[in-house]
């Protein structure tokens, strides 16, 4: 994570004094997107448009600055991002004429606009049905979070150069994961599961960017434990 910027900005240059929600649209929201940006938890278009993508690095540095996570932009929420984030109205603008300005045109305002309209990034349906039996079979016990800590550590991996880029061929890397060895891999998937890779995809990375996963409990390798340990979410342990 690239160094914080503990500048406050000018008075003229805050949030208003609404809650900041997924949906919203117009200034607060580009303000927001942009302070996202500066400090690295926001990679999408600065467009004014509270989607998924804002909504999950808005949550992203709620977890990473020891907040409620809620994915609303509060008073305390906004109030940090002041003090950690530089900012400028007069440099941020809107875009004209951009379908993204209208709440009606945009797929991501309305509250009930599930995250599978985003099938973001290239993933095809067949990609999330992978990752979604992956994420069964190998952490079907864990909690929520858990679950979607394991679709993040496969994005994680199609993202490095030191894995296949490819859903399929992280998945079925030989010896990557234990559901492909036990034929768990082939069970049919829950909502639950669904869900966390949806979730995964639309940026939710509860693991810090983690690349490996295992339980110590199970776990036979001397390897893995060498690796560096980042936090442990229900039974597994994520590292680099």
């Amino acid at each position: 994570m690239m160094p914080f910027l503990f500048l406050q900005s000018k008075k003229a240059d805050a949030f208003s004094n609404q809650v900041i929600q997924r949906g919203a649209v117009g200034n607060d929201v580009i303000e927001l997107q942009t302070r996202l940006k500066n400090i690295g938890f926001y990679h999408g278009k600065i467009d004014g448009v509270f989607g998924w993508s804002t909504y999950w690095a808005l949550r992203n540095f709620q977890y990473e600055f020891g907040m409620p996570i809620d994915g609303l932009a509060g008073a305390t929420t906004k109030a940090k991002l002041v003090k950690a984030t530089k900012y400028s109205a007069q440099t941020q603008k809107p875009p004209n004429n951009s379908p993204n300005n209208s709440p009606n045109n945009s797929p991501n305002n309305s509250p009930n606009h599930p995250p599978a309209a985003n099938t973001p990034n290239g993933f095809s349906s067949n990609d999330i049905q992978l990752m979604a039996n992956a994420v069964y079979g190998e952490s079907r016990g864990e909690p929520f979070t858990g679950q979607v800590a394991v679709a993040a550590v496969i994005l994680n991996r199609v993202n490095s150069a030191l894995f296949p880029h490819t859903v399929s061929g992280v998945i079925f890397q030989p010896g990557a994961f234990t559901a492909v060895a036990d034929g768990q891999i082939w069970l049919t998937p829950n909502q639950t599961a669904k869900k966390a890779v949806l979730d995964a995809i639309n940026g939710w990375d509860p693991t810090g960017e983690a690349l490996y996963y295992f339980n110590p409990a199970t776990a036979t390798s001397p390897w893995i434990w060498s690796r560096p340990q980042i936090k442990k979410i229900g039974k597994h342990i994520f590292c680099k």
